[in-house]
């Protein structure tokens, strides 16, 4: 995303002028996120975030699967209080952060970063830089990254923003070297309107020595 878009502004905008299962990338159930977490082979009371989470399902199914340390960070308010409204009671086994992720201080190191579609807004070099500074103080040495972005043949565009495209491995280079990819997947998403969206998936995991 380049520096002229007021990132906050447009996110908010996105979600109040839609409802949850109206944006291009709502899951009804975020299967490969899921599985990908458990193939970490943490437990369940593994320090989680979801990064950009806005009112993605994956913490409702978090909660169900007995994760007892869940956090969601999103920059617009309004996404994470529809997520809240959804979950009722069980919002408040939730940590919920609004703050924009390149510019976020985090309190905390987490075991699990999982990041689908904000990693691929970020078409500034610099803009990715930050991103991984932030992902360095916020992940545990020899914890796990995912990442999901369009693939190389997905769209060029989201929600009228273009996007970097990545495969797995550019995802890994990206982060550089104190991450190795531990595994790739790819997903063809349906979006509620019915087109595919191709795309990537990458598990990484920090280096104990970084």
């Amino acid at each position: 995303m380049t520096e002229t878009i007021d990132r906050k502004a447009h996110w908010q905008g996105v979600y109040e002028r839609k409802y949850e299962d109206e944006v291009s990338w709502y899951q009804a159930r975020p299967a490969l996120s899921l599985q990908l977490i458990a193939n970490t082979g943490l437990g369940r009371d593994a320090a989680i975030i979801d990064a950009g989470g806005g009112a993605s399902v994956l913490v409702d199914y978090l909660l169900d699967s007995g994760h007892a340390d869940v956090t969601v960070l999103d920059i617009a308010s309004a996404a994470l209080e529809k997520a809240r409204a959804r979950l009722g009671e069980r919002a408040a086994h939730v940590q919920w952060i609004t703050a924009d992720l390149l510019n976020w201080q985090p309190p905390r190191q987490y075991d699990i970063w999982h990041d689908r579609a904000v990693f691929h807004f970020l078409t500034a070099s610099a803009d990715r830089q930050r991103y991984v500074e932030v992902l360095k103080r916020a992940l545990k040495p020899g914890g796990h990254v995912i990442i999901a972005t369009f693939a190389p043949d997905g769209p060029e565009k989201c929600s009228g923003l273009p996007v970097q495209r990545h495969s797995p491995e550019s995802i890994a280079a990206e982060l550089g070297d104190g991450f190795e990819l531990v595994e790739a997947a790819d997903e063809h998403h349906i979006t509620p309107a019915g087109k595919v969206q191709h795309f990537n998936y990458a598990r990484l995991r920090r280096r104990e020595n970084t």
